[in-house]
């Protein structure tokens, strides 16, 4: 038996809610309509699917997989989530990750691989391509051999070879062998005219002698074959390797004297008496790149002093920056100073030019001979501001303070004017003297708000590569050491010269230091970040 529920007297019963229109869920869904967002959205994923499409099958063709299926993830990933109706966070999410993925992820896990290989100059492929370099670096003209009358082509800016071999115009480049030309036309045993390719004349062999010289076009895709080169553009020897590279035993024997090479655990083919031939191929060497610096002898002592300076540079920048930041937000946060406004405005001037032009002022400034402190201020002194080592560092700090004071004085300048005015009041009222009230009072209270950013100020100045980069290159340099470095390199300058600056690129240890460096960054950073909270407790 069923019950009803029946109103009292004087109330009506609650409005009931309008009937749901009737059709599937979701039928009126951006996703679902083609409206003209829904036709944008349609027309922008479709780029990034072609972006990464090109990239997934470039990465297929040079065989690097990892990315390939980073690809395969990206494009499933972008799909999913701007087609499907229960993704609406990740819409947004989607685009932060993969930048997060590419700039950060990504780039810390290759840093952290590459800092345990040998990768460098002379280390930077595979062993076959090693083999095959090694191969073609080693040759020879073969005694007697046949003369062809050459043809120099270019298609497209590429240059080539073109002769006749056995009755056959035949026609390659550096990067392709000898291959059949069909159509080539031939007079006597020279090829005179080749369909889509262009017979340079003498004109144009003379202007590009240097480059046709330097040409090597394999007889055929076996290394050992060797190649084809001439000296006087119009006639091609057979050149091939006085090195002989035997698969099954994995040795390298140089056929002219006899003397075998077997490959070494850090990627060379090595002779008994120590020999490696060039160029080697990128192996694993573990720790070795981490502990080089303090094992070579050569290294360790430059090291440890860009180590110690490293460190007195990020202390000292941060300590006298904020102490004339400070003070000078103390003495213009007085109201009895007159034209405060014009004063600070004056003072904040050296932040607002780029930090790296400032630099390079100051390097002319600086300069010893024809700088404007030597000739005007000092009147003509001979004073080494930048090639003394402890000038140049104490010019390097002075200059500093010059550029990072403004940013002192802009933050405690806000810190001071946040401090409740009642408090300070209330100290006076209480007897306590202005140094007093400053040191009891005003510095802790800044400090609450003021310590973290002295914290990423450190962390900031320990890789303040730009400074060191413009204003003393480093430099004066160390002497005897196997890479280019200074006694003003900071740890970060350190890593740019070991890269790119040391003639020898070496990668390797350059992405050691840089890890080295990332943690000494990160345990101070949580240090300071942690002795901060404590600040926020009083």
């Amino acid at each position: 038996m069923s019950q009803q529920t029946i109103a009292p007297d004087g109330e009506q019963a609650p409005p009931q809610p309008p009937p749901r229109a009737r059709g599937r869920a979701g039928d009126s869904s951006p996703a679902r309509s083609f409206s003209r967002g829904f036709l944008v959205k349609l027309a922008l994923v479709a780029i990034v699917n072609a972006l990464a499409l090109y990239g997934l099958l470039t990465a297929i063709s040079v065989q690097q997989w990892a990315l390939a299926a980073s690809m395969v993830v990206a494009i499933v990933a972008v799909n999913w989530a701007y087609f499907s109706r229960r993704a609406l966070a990740a819409k947004y999410l989607l685009p932060g990750l993969a930048f997060l993925f590419v700039y950060v992820i990504f780039t810390a896990c290759y840093t952290a691989y590459v800092a345990f290989t040998n990768y460098g100059d002379g280390h930077n492929s595979t062993k076959q391509d090693a083999i095959e370099a090694i191969l073609a670096q080693n040759e020879q003209r073969v005694e007697g051999s046949q003369a062809y009358p050459l043809a120099v082509v270019s298609q497209d800016g590429e240059l080539g070879f073109a002769v006749v071999r056995d009755g056959q115009a035949e026609v390659g480049t550096a990067e392709q062998p000898l291959e059949p030309a069909d159509g080539a036309t031939v007079e006597g045993d020279r090829v005179t005219a080749l369909p889509g390719w262009d017979v340079l004349d003498f004109a144009a062999v003379a202007g590009q002698q240097d480059a046709i010289v330097a040409l090597r076009v394999p007889v055929s895709d076996e290394a050992a074959d060797g190649s084809l080169r001439t000296q006087d553009a119009s006639t091609a020897y057979v050149y091939e390797s006085v090195l002989e590279y035997d698969a099954a035993a994995d040795t390298m024997t140089d056929t002219s004297t006899g003397v075998v090479y077997t490959p070494d655990d850090h990627g060379s083919f090595r002779a008994d008496d120590g020999t490696a031939l060039t160029p080697g191929w990128k192996v694993t060497v573990g720790f070795e790149n981490f502990t080089r610096a303090f094992t070579d002898e050569r290294l360790r002592g430059p090291f440890v002093e860009v180590f110690l300076w490293t460190f007195a540079f990020a202390l000292l920048s941060v300590l006298t920056t904020f102490v004339l930041g400070l003070f000078l937000a103390v003495v213009f946060n007085d109201p009895r100073v007159r034209g405060r406004k014009v004063l600070r405005s004056l003072l904040i001037l050296p932040y607002a030019f780029p930090a790296f032009l400032s630099a390079l002022v100051w390097k002319g400034m600086l300069n010893e001979s024809s700088g404007f402190v030597n000739e005007v201020l000092l009147r003509g002194a001979d004073v080494g501001w930048l090639t003394d080592p402890w000038l140049a560092k104490g010019s390097i700090i002075a200059v500093n303070l010059w550029l990072g004071f403004p940013y002192m004085f802009l933050v405690c300048t806000g810190a001071l004017q946040s401090i409740p005015g009642d408090v300070l009041e209330s100290a006076r009222m209480d007897g306590a003297s202005a140094w007093r009230v400053q040191r009891s009072i005003v510095l802790p209270l800044l400090m609450v708000s003021v310590a973290p950013l002295l914290v990423a100020s450190f962390a900031f100045n320990f890789n303040n590569f730009a400074l060191i980069y413009m204003l003393t290159g480093g430099g004066p340099n160390f002497v005897g050491t196997p890479v280019v470095v200074g006694h003003t390199d900071i740890l970060i300058s350190m890593v740019y010269s070991v890269a790119f600056e040391s003639g020898l690129k070496q990668y390797g240890f350059a992405s050691a230091l840089s890890i080295l460096i990332f943690i000494v960054v990160g345990a101070i950073s949580w240090w300071g970040f942690r002795r901060t909270r404590r600040l926020e407790e009083l």
